[in-house]
């Protein structure tokens, strides 16, 4: 039976936290204009080697795009990156999301991920919560570890779809699931 203490979490946590900002995410000196031209090259990226996704932009009512998501871990283990809201392709917002787990984890990785809010309703949804939670909602459509963009009905029509790619790093599994999502000011 293994028995977690205080000093133990907090040990495991601040080694996390160091391990993060390690992985130069730039976390808390990103400006705005360097997050657009982030996720500029991040969907000139995704557009060119997956077409399938250019007709997810077109048909959605607005998608985050988080250029680039650092995830690390040693039994206690956390992720952060930032990036940002566009409605009809013009910038509306700056978001981070942050992830935290507990469990069997060992290793960092980063990877990049689009969320196209395919309704008004979630779209909406999304910007009013103070601080929104990637749940059941959310559809992959797309995950760049072996596999394709999936074109079936059930994801297609679903209200929230999200894109993960790029992943590089030695934890596997990357996912918005667990993901909370707040505006940031930049």
């Amino acid at each position: 039976m293994t028995v977690t203490t205080r000093r133990g979490f907090v040990l495991g946590a601040s080694a996390v936290a160091l391990a993060t900002a390690a992985c130069d995410n730039s976390i808390g000196s990103t400006s705005g204009a360097t997050i657009d031209a982030r996720a500029d090259a991040v969907l000139q990226f995704l557009e060119s080697n997956y077409p399938g996704t250019v007709d997810l932009r077109q048909n959605a009512a607005g998608m985050l795009i988080m250029p680039l998501i650092t995830q690390a871990g040693f039994g206690v283990g956390g992720g952060y990156g930032e990036g940002v809201l566009r409605v009809d392709g013009v910038t509306v917002d700056y978001y981070s999301a942050t992830a935290a787990s507990f469990g069997f984890q060992i290793g960092a990785q980063q990877f990049s991920q689009v969320l196209y809010f395919m309704t008004q309703e979630a779209l909406t949804d999304f910007r009013t919560s103070a601080g929104w939670t990637a749940g059941a909602d959310v559809k992959y459509a797309f995950n760049d570890q072996g596999q394709t963009l999936l074109t079936d009905t059930n994801v297609l029509t679903s209200p929230i779809i999200a894109v993960v790619f790029g992943q590089a790093g030695l934890i596997a599994g990357a996912t918005v699931q667990g993901s909370k999502y707040t505006r940031i000011l930049r």
